[in-house]
């Protein structure tokens, strides 16, 4: 009997991409160093808040922060291939090579579909939050990936992200194979997920492909 079409679903933010650059810009564009602003990121990711909290220690008022984004993309750049983990692009090739489809679905604005292609990202289907107008952690996020990967049945995709609020607990939830990522930011001040929740846990995108097949231990 045949082994079902298994996907790899992955996130963007400090799975393949290093956010560094872009929080830097956010930092220029509110005038205030990019150490403090950093510090008040991991105050917000320690206290369980979502990122867009940090811009309460700076005085925005609730939402003005989104009429910034522009600017701060101009500052940015859009993302490039320098942006990229070193790891992110060998990870790719080497599971599509072992029978994987993959996916790249996250929440994003809508320009790095673009961005993400040009800088050699390579799936089967990429997909980002804005466009299909449904957020993490919201279960229809999951609903729709699952629709854009053929219908596929949730138990046969691992989905890889490195935040447990956002990534690993709300895809356990609709059924999906959690994959934590540890690096980046969330993932060094979150902590460990809840017992049971991570079908498989990895510090990079080489150590996933090698160990991938853990994600289904049946």
């Amino acid at each position: 009997m045949a082994m079902p079409q298994r996907w790899v679903c992955l996130d963007v933010g400090e799975t393949l991409v290093d956010e560094t650059r872009i929080w830097g810009a956010w930092a220029d564009e509110l005038g205030v160093p990019r150490l403090t602003l950093f510090a008040a990121l991991g105050a917000v990711i320690a206290g369980g808040r979502q990122h867009h909290s940090v811009f309460d220690y700076f005085g925005l008022p609730k939402d003005t922060w989104r009429s910034l984004g522009p600017r701060v993309e101009a500052r940015h750049g859009g993302l490039q291939k320098q942006d990229l983990y070193l790891d992110a692009l060998a990870a790719m090739a080497a599971l599509r090579g072992a029978g994987y489809r993959l996916a790249v679905i996250a929440n994003q604005p809508a320009v790095r579909h673009a961005e993400l292609e040009a800088a050699g990202v390579r799936a089967d289907v990429i997909a980002m939050s804005e466009e299909l107008r449904v957020a993490k952690p919201d279960p229809a996020f999951f609903d729709r990936s699952l629709e854009l990967m053929g219908g596929s049945e949730a138990g046969s995709v691992a989905y890889v992200g490195d935040r447990i609020d956002n990534d690993v607990v709300p895809a356990a939830a609709a059924g999906l194979r959690s994959v934590w990522i540890r690096r980046g930011p969330w993932a060094r001040i979150q902590g460990p997920p809840p017992e049971g929740m991570a079908a498989l846990v990895v510090d990079g995108l080489d150590e996933l492909a090698e160990r991938i097949g853990e994600a289904w231990p049946d």
